[in-house]
């Protein structure tokens, strides 16, 4: 399943570059995607995960940029 989460205050490309690294690594991810300009993060996952998925995303991209949300 492919989800896409609108994202505020992302503030540079290399951050998000960063984001999409940490997400592509988590369990269940099959594959992710986070656009800098277009201020979106796109998850290719198994529906099951995405619960814990979400979870995690949340926490690795707060530790890369403290002042992104992600709307979930």
């Amino acid at each position: 399943m492919k989800k896409v989460y609108s994202v505020t205050d992302l503030d540079c490309a290399n951050c998000a570059a960063k984001m999409e690294c940490a997400i592509r690594k988590l369990d269940g991810v099959q594959n992710a995607s986070v656009s800098f300009g277009a201020q979106k993060i796109v998850v290719e996952a198994d529906e099951s995960a995405l619960p814990e998925i979400e979870k995690e995303m949340v926490k690795v991209c707060r530790k890369i940029e403290p002042d992104c949300r992600i709307k979930i």
